[in-house]
């Protein structure tokens, strides 16, 4: 922009002075001076048609523009809810005009750290108050000697847990606390959720854009047209808005004398509109077993046909709908029974609530019925006790088939759960339902869950070894099965464990196909009660060390899925000392190796 004398209403020397200051403006400066002198022009009066000059006044540092503060937001998931979440924080944020990092935690470069102005952590916890994988790395040097002072920084964080779980949300409470230890601001409360989160993220997001909107910034705290987390979710079939899919088939993949049943569970996607990749998931809103409504209302002494409101929303149902489609009813946590204390008004429990440790222990392996035999339920009212319960969580399942092959189906391997617990018979509430109540023709309300952690290579010539025992092969049937549609052939190295190979070797047909037709290199396998000695997969990975050794330094990647508490951890181990022997290092060293796959995404496992 440039001021002459025959084209303005100012002289040479204003002239000049005008370009001297423009030319040192930013466009923010230039904005605003716009903007002010037009406000000015508004504002001057005319009288008797003569034009007043109206003198500009010296700009007070109220009114000089502010710098915006950069934000990152960092999120740590293991199911890709935190991420998920993440992105749409980070969506709502650039829409408000502000400039944002986002990342994944394994991602984000530490030394960074004490350039961050304002940070925001959205993080899951795994297991026992575990961080998730691809957030150990960042939780280790948060909570290290090395992480930097970080005064000047703001921050608040948005945890994802599960109640059911004695370390709630912990993950989340570790980063908000050692932030504050380093000396950041806590901008915003943090916020713990439940499996049913939609409602307090949303309300977090909510905070945080309002507090990022303070007195110097322009921007408006949240636009009417943002998009909320129900919104987000209701674009496309979720928990709110499932899909239901018919039954095609529902077969026993175990032989008669197991100790197991492995239901293998096809479902017909016919318009669903959204394919779906090997590592991703499917979820299932499950019913509660009819026999246990009717037992459970019984006890209470209530009417099953009761019209109750089951929402915040006004949305109602019969007291048999809602315990059959709506509430968890058989898992116990200690958050429920410390409201159910309340409802009951027996003092007796309250002593034992307050004994240390009691309501942890008591809590395992009970359901409602067990604590409403136990304690008087004639003061609960049905609104009370409903506004206590927590909303019955969807089921997911590693799916195990490739879109390419079936893109008009999805199938699921799902183990029936049965067991007994305080002199009664339990089972688990989705997997008896598919197993008994379920047949073909039927249909189940479902949607498809990405899991941006578990993804698969489809370059040829990328080794890959796959680590699943039982139901935790369900991944790998779908990644060969795409492999073979893609006529990739090779490099591929499987490794299943189970209880009996004559009763129990699931989807042995299609192991031993892929093996005759090269989709699959190498298959080691397990049986563990069909010799005197009990041998599993890690013993398996530690008799091929020098191959399995081989191949990582080769570039292979490592996938393990299945059971958390016992068989991630000794796969774990023993992947570990495989790497000490072979690798002639130190148990620091295979550490550190390890920890470098899982940075390169070499190493990713889905446990549960």
């Amino acid at each position: 922009m440039q001021f002459s004398v025959t084209n303005s209403p100012f002289n040479e020397e204003q002239a000049a002075q005008l370009n001297q200051l423009v030319q040192s403006l930013t466009p923010e400066q230039r904005l605003w001076l716009s903007g002010y002198l037009a406000a000015n022009q508004q504002a001057s009066t005319t009288s008797d048609n003569t034009q007043q000059v109206q003198q500009v006044p010296e700009a007070t540092p109220t009114t000089e523009a502010v710098k915006p503060r950069d934000i990152t937001v960092l999120y740590g998931s293991e199911t890709g809810n935190a991420q998920s979440l993440a992105e749409l924080l980070d969506e709502r944020l650039t829409e408000n005009g502000y400039t944002v990092t986002l990342s994944s935690m394994d991602a984000f470069k530490t030394k960074d750290l004490k350039k961050v102005e304002d940070l925001f952590i959205v993080s899951a916890t795994h297991g026992e108050g575990d961080p998730p994988d691809n957030a150990i790395t960042f939780h280790e040097f948060l909570h290290s000697r090395k992480a930097p002072k970080l005064e000047g920084l703001r921050y608040s964080v948005l945890a994802l847990g599960d109640e059911s779980y004695e370390f709630f949300c912990q993950t989340g409470k570790d980063f908000d606390a050692r932030l504050a230890e380093l000396g950041g601001e806590r901008l915003t409360d943090r916020v713990d959720c439940d499996l049913d989160f939609d409602e307090p993220a949303e309300n977090w997001m909510q905070n945080v854009l309002e507090a990022l909107s303070g007195p110097n910034d322009n921007r408006a705290a949240v636009a009417e047209t943002t998009e909320t987390v129900q919104s987000a979710k209701e674009k496309k079939y979720s928990k709110s808005n499932p899909y239901e899919a018919e039954v095609l088939e529902n077969i026993n993949l175990t032989g008669r004398g197991s100790n197991k049943e492995v239901r293998h569970v096809e479902l017909l996607l016919d318009n669903y509109g959204e394919g779906f990749e090997p590592g991703d998931c499917l979820a299932i809103i499950p019913e509660n077993d009819p026999v246990i409504v009717t037992q459970l209302i019984s006890l209470l002494g209530w009417d099953p046909e009761l019209t109750v409101e089951i929402d915040n929303k006004g949305n109602t149902a019969t007291l048999t709908e809602a315990f059959t489609e709506h509430f968890e009813i058989t898992k116990l946590t200690i958050p429920l029974v410390k409201k159910l204390a309340e409802l009951v008004d027996d003092d007796s429990l309250n002593d034992k609530l307050a004994e240390d440790g009691w309501v942890q222990t008591y809590v395992e392996g009970r359901d409602l019925i067990d604590f409403f035999k136990a304690y008087n339920a004639s003061n609960v009212q049905p609104s009370d006790l409903l506004e206590a319960l927590r909303k019955l969580p969807a089921r997911e399942y590693s799916i195990a088939s490739s879109y390419k092959a079936n893109p008009d189906e999805v199938h699921i391997t799902v183990g029936a759960v049965r067991y007994n617990a305080h002199d009664r018979d339990r089972e688990g509430v989705c997997s008896i339902q598919l197993a008994e109540r379920v047949q073909p023709g039927d249909t189940v309300k479902m949607y498809l869950k990405k899991n941006p952690n578990f993804k698969f290579p489809f370059e040829e010539d990328k080794k890959v070894i796959m680590i699943g025992p039982g139901t935790g092969v369900a991944p790998f049937r779908s990644y060969l099965e795409e492999r073979e549609e893609l006529d990739l052939k090779g490099n591929t190295w499987l490794f299943f464990g189970e209880q009996h190979f004559t009763t129990d070797f699931l989807y042995q047909t299609d192991w031993q196909t892929w093996l005759n037709d090269g989709i699959l290199s190498k298959l080691d396998v397990a049986f563990s009660r069909d010799t005197d000695e009990k041998v599993y997969v890690q013993h398996r990975i530690e008799e091929n060390s020098e191959l399995f050794f081989q191949w990582l330094e080769e570039g292979a990647a490592i996938y393990v899925c299945g059971d958390e508490k016992y068989m991630a951890k000794d796969v774990n181990e023993a992947i570990l000392r495989v790497i000490a022997k072979e690798g002639n290092m130190s148990e620091a060293d295979a550490e550190a190796y390890l920890n470098q796959m899982k940075t390169e995404k070499r190493y990713q496992r889905d446990i549960y």
